[in-house]
């Protein structure tokens, strides 16, 4: 069986490692080869940064990318149509039999997109998440890659029922988590079939941890700068990047917050050239530690050290549950609703709410840790053993 993977953006990198990984175990344990599943990996140059892009694939152990495709930066229409056509190239070339796509990016949608088109079965992997703010490109990609998957994996049940309200009705274990693998004989395979199989971020953050620590040792990056008790701030997404009303107050509250503790913001290139461009005081305030983008065993070690950890990133939400630190998130709604209702993640909407006052409030705020919302770290292995039993 050959599978094809599309990636292209830091997320789907972290993503990508504990399946590549259960794929290549599961190969290598038939010695026969009558197994012979072979994964061909897709960089679509979304990220080409090496902080964003390459640093990952050292670290986490993911094979280099067969292709790359190098499309880089540009606008969503043109830089999704580039992909389209440069992943339909290699479609044609290697015929797999199925696609892998990941998470909520013009990468994901160019990957669904073509292999649809060929009538290549997609594999959504993180299929059923919504914001249903139609207004975010992520929410579109999201949608759409769903709506042509013939296999939906969900990170929740939030996910599944999210489906189920969509119209798609076939669904495995009634939406709970898959705890054995299915036969494919049991579902109608041959319609859209969902299944709640766990969080894969949450393999990639057990494989990470035990690692990062053993590598930075209990302070990391902080621990250099002389930096104890502090804020952990990512802001990348264009709602906020791209609305200046929006980057403003989150840019004087984290000034406000930065005078009573330091706040360590490791800047995604785009945000930093906004920030060098229409921001240059921001040098002045010293409790403001703005960084260049760190790699993923870095980025572990300042999640579990922060006090709190304020964010519009959707998988640093989930970082900070399962590192049991309060979060704030950035925006104004979050699909990763599991995390609010249980009181570990607050919303600060950053066009209407006090963030200083969301910010103080998490951090006198217990919430519910105890939980197990997104599957118990096994995600990677039940998915190489689905495409194997419905595609092998």
């Amino acid at each position: 069986m050959k599978i094809v993977t599309v990636i292209g953006a830091r997320p789907q990198f972290i993503k990508c490692a504990p399946v590549s990984k259960a794929i290549r175990d599961l190969a290598g344990a038939d010695p026969s080869g009558q197994k012979g599943m072979k994964e061909i990996v897709i960089h679509t140059g979304q990220h080409y940064d090496y902080m964003m892009s390459k640093v990952f694939f050292d670290e986490l152990g993911i094979p280099s990318p067969d292709y790359n495709l190098g499309v880089g930066s540009g606008s969503h229409g043109r830089q999704t149509g580039e992909m389209l056509i440069k992943i339909e190239e290699v479609l044609l070339k290697e015929k797999p039999d199925v696609m892998m796509i990941y998470g909520d990016t013009n990468s994901t949608l160019a990957g669904a997109l073509a292999a649809s088109k060929l009538h290549i079965p997609v594999v959504h992997i993180e299929a059923g998440l919504r914001s249903y703010n139609m207004r975010m490109p992520e929410e579109i990609n999201r949608v759409m890659s769903d709506h042509v998957s013939s296999l939906l994996l969900c990170p929740t049940l939030t996910a599944v029922r999210n489906l189920e309200k969509e119209g798609f009705s076939n669904i495995a274990n009634g939406g709970g988590t898959l705890v054995k693998p299915i036969l494919k004989d049991e579902y109608d395979t041959s319609l859209p079939l969902v299944i709640n199989i766990g969080d894969v971020m949450y393999d990639a953050m057990l494989m990470g941890l035990d690692i990062a620590q053993s590598r930075l040792g209990a302070g990391g990056l902080t621990a250099e700068r002389g930096i104890s008790r502090y804020c952990l701030a990512t802001v990348h997404r264009a709602e906020n990047t791209d609305v200046p009303a929006r980057l403003d107050k989150i840019i004087s509250s984290f000034v406000g917050i930065s005078e009573e503790m330091p706040v360590v913001w490791p800047a995604h290139p785009r945000t930093r050239k906004l920030l060098d461009a229409n921001y240059p005081m921001l040098a002045e305030h010293k409790g403001l530690v703005i960084t260049e983008p760190v790699g993923y065993y870095d980025m572990l070690m300042l999640e579990k050290n922060a006090s709190v950890i304020l964010t519009d990133s959707g998988g640093v939400q989930k970082e900070a549950y399962w590192l049991k630190v309060p979060c704030v998130t950035l925006r104004d709604e979050t699909e990763w609703v599991e995390t609010v209702e249980s009181g570990c993640n607050m919303l600060a909407r950053p066009g209407q709410d006090d963030i200083g006052e969301v910010f103080h409030r998490r951090l006198s705020t217990a919430g519910d840790f105890k939980g197990r919302l997104y599957g118990d770290g096994s995600a990677g292995r039940t998915l190489a053993s689905l495409l194997m039993e419905i595609y092998g």
